[in-house]
């Protein structure tokens, strides 16, 4: 602001402008509402200027891009250098239909392979396992052993492309089995690049696929933070996830700060396991949800960005300036979809997908405007995927670097967020820690809580959902494909994993998971141990029924 006399001046300004132009104003037209707010409940002015910002300091606050503390992007030069790396999330039916859509998606442009896993993949069951019964490649592709994993890159080079697997219960297991296809095909883990999700607190917290309780899943995760950073040094060893929060309900700011108080736990488990903050902080990433609320989005990745550098540099003292950069995946939102007139997700996955890109995102995924009926088809997927280029190619948003950034509304929100998720940390600080607050239910109930009340807002007509509570087609006509998986897909399954444990060496099998077996029972790290499980053919349920028995099954508590 500069000086006193400027900020009175202005204040006076200001209260002119009210009496003598906003007055007349309205009583000529009344706003449509009595209070607008953001989509996660937040007041929003009518107006924001300089006094919004009055204690902001530029080169404290903003500073300019590729400078601490980052709230302007990690990078110089921002996407005028390097674009967004362009990844649609894929994966269905059998381990050969997924593939072949990796290919396609390649023709169309996609710059990265992300894997998505279908539900007994995603709890450590085998396909043909009981407890896996009608749910094969339903919500992602099916990935019971060594050979499934071989045969979903097969003829895609690993030395050549960036691979997310997002798994989380069992993300050391089918990462070892990522390692060793890769090594089958050449290629050593030091070249490899990629990210495993691996972000087992979210889980507890909101979307619920968990296995073990959390001690042994932290080991665990604590486990492939220690082996990435000794053996695959291009490799994010975790991807700390605020989209599932959101998706679950969450508000912006519960997701900003509960995502930063996992990643705070992750660093201070491997800082108890020895290792120092400088060698495994720059492969940690975060992924966070691009939601509806334009600009609260944007604020909140560029608030997150500042709060981590914050973080790192003063609280966990981290030296080496790349363990301070929070890079991140943005995914536009899944809960936003809707299955009435589904060409009008377009147009969300659009806003979203801006949003994700006027934010600073590294790495960005766009839904398909068919994901509310089905998984997406080779059309819908290619319309997601042109989006992205649309922004990229034609919109000129990547012309400057943080185009937003001096908003008078943008940094208001930016700060606002911030101050929220801090009023969090202490909350869960006086609790105790991350832990104990999960124990005590507080992640789960202000998020369900949250959830309660959005869903309140659109019942109740407050909050207009085109094609659901406004501009409703009662007639509607479904006018688009939907995707159809290979009805055999299941048998062969099946057979392959029969075939496989009859043709097997049983003998060397049943060594490795003993091995695994005695390693979980210590506190050596099992990386090593699963690596072997996978060469020598274990499937993923005998793998994780091992760990099971040695770890226990989590049971959420009831919290009321």
């Amino acid at each position: 602001m500069g000086n006193r006399e400027a900020a009175d001046s202005l204040q006076d300004y200001v209260k002119r402008w009210q009496d003598d132009v906003l007055k007349p104003a309205l009583a000529k037209r009344p706003e449509r509402r009595a209070a607008f707010t953001s989509l996660s409940g937040r007041a929003v002015r009518r107006v924001y200027t300089p006094l919004d910002i009055a204690e902001l300091d530029y080169e404290r606050d903003l500073a300019n891009p590729g400078d601490y503390p980052y709230t302007r992007g990690l990078h110089a030069t921002g996407y005028r250098g390097k674009p967004w790396t362009m990844r649609i999330f894929a994966g269905f039916g059998s381990a050969e239909e997924t593939n072949a859509r990796y290919k396609y998606l390649f023709e169309a442009g996609n710059m990265g392979l992300s894997v998505a896993f279908d539900l007994p993949t995603l709890m450590g069951y085998d396909s043909d396992a009981p407890e896996a019964l009608g749910e094969f490649g339903k919500c992602g592709v099916a990935v019971s052993c060594l050979h499934d994993m071989e045969l979903l890159f097969a003829g895609i080079p690993l030395d050549e492309v960036s691979t997310s697997l997002t798994i989380n219960g069992p993300a050391a297991v089918i990462w070892a089995y990522y390692i060793v296809a890769a090594k089958r095909q050449g290629v050593p883990m030091a070249a490899l690049r990629g990210t495993l999700q691996n972000d087992i607190l979210k889980e507890y917290i909101a979307q619920k696929e968990y296995i073990f309780p959390p001690a042994p899943a932290m080991r665990l995760v604590t486990d492939t933070i220690e082996y990435a950073a000794r053996h695959l040094p291009n490799w994010n060893s975790i991807s700390v996830s605020g989209y599932h929060i959101r998706e679950a309900g969450s508000t912006a700011g519960q997701e900003l700060a509960f995502t930063l108080l996992a990643g705070s736990e992750y660093l201070r488990w491997a800082l108890a396991r020895g290792l120092d903050i400088d060698d495994f902080a720059p492969r940690i990433s975060f992924f966070f949800n691009a939601h509806n609320d334009f600009f609260e989005e944007i604020a909140k990745y560029r608030a997150a960005r500042r709060l981590w550098a914050k973080l790192m540099r003063e609280e966990f003292g981290a030296k080496d300036p790349r363990s301070w950069l929070m890079r991140f995946h943005a995914q536009t939102a899944g809960v936003s979809l809707t299955a009435q007139q589904p060409e009008v997700n377009l147009t969300r996955v659009a806003i979203q997908a801006l949003a994700g890109v006027l934010g600073g995102a590294q790495s960005l995924h766009t839904n398909s405007m068919d994901e509310a009926l089905a998984l997406p088809s080779e059309h819908a997927v290619k319309l997601a995927m042109r989006t992205q280029q649309v922004i990229l190619e034609e919109s000129g948003v990547t012309n400057t670097v943080d185009p937003l950034g001096g908003s008078y509304f943008v940094e208001a929100l930016t700060d606002a967020l911030e101050a929220e998720a801090r009023a969090y940390f202490e909350r869960v600080e006086a609790l105790g820690g991350v832990l104990p607050a999960l124990e005590a239910g507080l992640f789960q109930a202000e998020i369900a809580e949250a959830s309660y009340q959005q869903t309140r807002e659109i019942e109740l007509g407050e909050r207009g959902i085109i094609g659901v509570n406004v501009h409703v087609e009662e007639d509607e006509e479904l006018r688009i494909p939907i995707l159809e998986m290979d009805p055999q897909g299941y048998e062969r399954q099946a057979a392959r994993l029969e075939e496989l444990r009859r043709e097997r060496d049983n003998v060397r099998t049943a060594r490795a998971l003993e091995s695994l077996r005695e390693a979980c029972a210590g506190d050596e790290n099992v990386m090593p141990y699963l690596v072997e499980c996978a060469e020598a053919d274990a499937t993923l349920g005998e793998t994780v029924d091992v760990m099971r028995e040695v770890f226990g099954v989590y049971e959420e508590p009831l919290i009321v």
